[in-house]
C-alpha cells in the first residue's frame, strides 16, 4: 500500500514506505533509534516529536505517527536510552535501569535542539506515560520550548500503594541500600519473555492493537523489555516529588492537553487530573472506564475521540505556520 494515500488501511505491522529508520548519537555517543515521516504535504502542517513510555517502542505508535503524517505533519519518534533499540543500562537484555531520570531529560534536550534546528515550525513534542513525565520534567527545567505538548497517559505520579510520595521514595531508596539496585522490581512473568496474560488488561480494550506489541516483539527481539529496576523505582519517586514542587508545574508557559482515564492502573488519574489544574496552559480530556492505560491504542470510539481532540487542540494553539 502507498502510505501517502489518506483512504488506504495503515498497517500496524509494516513500517510505512514513507518512513526512514536510522540512529541518532547522543551527547556522550550514545546510539538512540529513531523514525522520520516527511510530512505527506507541500506546506507543511508543523512537526510532532514523540516519545513512547517505559519499555516502550515506536513500533506499537506506527498507526498514530503515520496518520500525523498523513494529515502534513513532519513526524519524528524516538527510543528512550536503555530501551527497545537504543541498548541496555542494566545488567542483562530485559530489565529497565536507569541511573537517574536527568541522563533521560540531557538525551531529550540534545535530540530536541537538532531537531528544532532541521524541521519546519510549529514544533510539538507528545509523549506517551513515562515520556509524557520526561517531557513535563524538561519543560519544568526549560530544557525545551515546544510551541505545543500533547501528553497520554503521563506518569506525573506512578498509581501505586496509597501512601504520601516522601514515604514511598522512602522505601524505594531501602529497596536499593539492601539489594542490587539493578535487580527487578516486580516479577515478570512464569515463562522469561513472555508477556503476563493479565497484561492486556491494563493496556487497551483492543486486543487487535494489543496483538501487534507481541508480533513486532517476535520479529524484532531487541525490543522485548520487561520489568523495571530498583532504582528506576527510586529515581521516578525522585522526579516526581520534583513536579510536586511548589511552582514547578505553574512554570510552564507552554499550551500542554492531557489525555488521561480514570480506569488507569499505572499512572495517577487523580495526579493528571491536578496537573491540568496547575499547569497555566494545560487542558484535559478525560477519559473512563472506556479507556485504559493506553489511550492512543485503544478501540476506535476512544482512540478517534482521542485523536480528534490531539487535532483541535493543535490546530488552536499551534496553528499552521502560513509562511512555510
Amino acid at each position: 500500500m502507498h502510505a501517502n494515500s489518506d483512504d488506504a488501511a495503515i498497517d500496524r505491522r509494516t513500517i510505512p514506505t514513507a518512513a526512514r529508520e536510522s540512529i541518532w548519537r547522543a551527547a556522550d555517543g550514545h546510539g538512540l533509534r529513531r523514525i522520520d515521516w516527511p510530512g505527506a504535504s507541500d506546506q507543511p502542517r508543523g512537526s510532532i516529536l514523540f516519545f513512547p513510555g517505559r519499555g516502550d517502542n515506536y513500533e506499537k505508535y506506527l498507526e498514530m505517527l503515520e496518520q500525523w503524517h498523513r494529515a502534513g505533519w513532519r513526524v519524528t519518534a524516538a527510543d528512550w536510552r536503555g530501551q527497545a533499540g537504543s541498548g541496555r543500562l542494566g545488567k542483562d537484555a530485559v530489565t529497565g535501569h536507569i541511573e537517574d531520570f536527568a541522563i533521560w531529560i540531557d538525551d531529550l534536550a540534545h535530540l530536541w535542539k537538532s531537531w528544532v534546528a532541521e524541521t519546519p515550525g510549529p514544533h510539538v513534542l507528545a509523549a506517551h506515560s513515562m515520556g509524557g513525565h520526561l517531557v513535563m520534567r524538561a519543560l519544568v527545567e526549560r530544557r525545551v520550548d515546544p510551541d505545543a505538548v500533547v501528553l497520554s497517559a503521563p506518569m506525573i505520579g506512578v498509581n501505586g500503594p496509597p501512601l504520601p510520595l516522601p514515604v514511598l521514595h522512602a522505601v524505594a531508596r531501602l529497596m536499593c541500600a539492601v539489594g542490587d539496585p539493578t535487580r527487578q522490581a516486580w516479577k515478570w512473568s512464569e515463562k522469561p519473555g513472555e508477556m503476563p496474560a493479565s497484561r492486556a488488561s491494563l493496556l487497551t480494550h483492543d486486543p487487535d492493537r494489543y496483538a501487534d506489541e507481541q508480533w513486532w516483539r517476535d520479529h524484532r527481539p531487541e525490543l522485548v523489555m520487561g520489568p523495571a529496576s530498583w532504582r528506576w523505582v527510586e529515581r521516578a519517586y525522585a522526579s516526581s516529588r520534583k513536579l510536586e514542587q511548589a511552582g514547578a508545574l505553574e512554570s510552564v508557559d507552554v499550551p500542554v492537553l492531557i489525555l488521561s482515564t480514570s480506569s488507569d492502573k499505572l499512572v495517577s488519574h487523580t495526579a493528571n487530573l491536578r496537573a491540568a489544574r496547575r499547569l497555566p496552559k494545560g487542558e484535559m480530556v478525560a477519559f473512563g472506564s472506556e479507556a485504559h492505560h493506553e489511550i492512543l491504542r485503544e478501540a476506535d470510539p476512544v482512540r478517534d475521540r482521542a485523536m480528534a481532540a490531539t487535532t483541535e487542540f493543535l490546530d488552536r494553539v499551534a496553528p499552521a505556520d502560513p509562511g512555510a
